[in-house]
């Protein structure tokens, strides 16, 4: 759908739900708080305009694609979207800038995360959803263990969870990755992070150190300020839950009836 209040604005709605949002005369403007997030994220992942291997899983708009193209050219990008449809109609109304090197293969997630060759990606993202929910398969110890097989050494993983009160499956997913990196932190709405509505929550994690007060200051600038919670603080958020194997794996929570309007 057009934006109304900009001239090559563009938003895609999947089941009633935004999922992205696209301007094409401007693509490194990410309008939705959640895609400033995991741009934030982008940012700190190599030295500033340093081209990149970067993996999304999860298609969409192409939005992060869009502006890693412009923010690190000659960057490789590989897009997991199952929707040959939902890509096809992206490329024809909302084409990728000049020069963007991104391969998008029509499969699910997982399979093409097991394609990846070992440490090829610099930087993945994860923005999987099945509806409006993450699937389960894309929600274990046993995916972590391949994303961290598909990053180089010091790579960064980010992923846009969601979740509301009581924040079980966000706290299942902040202590599945903490199991598998050296260190996380996880930005979110005040709100969400005290359980008091449903919301996203992005989530970082890598091998090596993550640079906590650069990214707190960027969230805290930003239009939609969030919280950061690095180190002590995210381990103490997860309140002793356990690692999530893919055994009891599940999606994550049905948002509650009118998030969306």
């Amino acid at each position: 759908m057009p934006d109304p209040d900009r001239a090559d604005g563009w938003e895609l709605s999947l089941d009633g739900a935004p999922q992205s949002h696209v301007d094409l005369a401007e693509p490194t403007r990410l309008a939705f708080a959640y895609q400033r997030r995991l741009g934030h994220i982008a940012d700190l992942a190599a030295p500033p305009g340093h081209p990149v291997n970067a993996l999304h899983l999860g298609g969409g708009g192409l939005t992060l694609a869009r502006y890693l193209a412009v923010t690190r050219p000659r960057s490789a990008q590989q897009v997991a979207e199952p929707d040959e449809r939902l890509t096809a109609l992206v490329r024809r109304v909302l084409p990728l800038p000049d020069g963007a090197r991104v391969r998008v293969r029509a499969a699910d997630a997982r399979d093409v995360l097991g394609r990846v060759p070992d440490g090829w990606a610099d930087l993945i993202i994860t923005d999987v959803f099945d509806g409006t929910r993450t699937p389960a398969h894309c929600s274990s110890a046993e995916f972590l263990d391949a994303v961290r097989r598909a990053l180089r050494p010091g790579g960064w993983y980010a992923a846009n969870l969601t979740d509301g009160p009581p924040l079980a499956h966000l706290r299942g997913q902040v202590a599945t990755a903490l199991s598998r990196f050296a260190a996380g932190a996880l930005a979110a709405d005040a709100a969400v992070l005290r359980g008091r509505r449903f919301g996203n929550g992005i989530l970082c994690a890598r091998d090596g150190a993550l640079p906590a007060e650069d990214l707190s200051r960027r969230l805290a600038r930003a239009p939609s300020p969030a919280r950061l919670l690095p180190g002590r603080d995210l381990t103490d958020f997860t309140a002793g839950a356990p690692v999530v194997p893919a055994l009891t794996a599940t999606a994550s929570p049905l948002p509650p009836a009118g998030t969306f309007g």
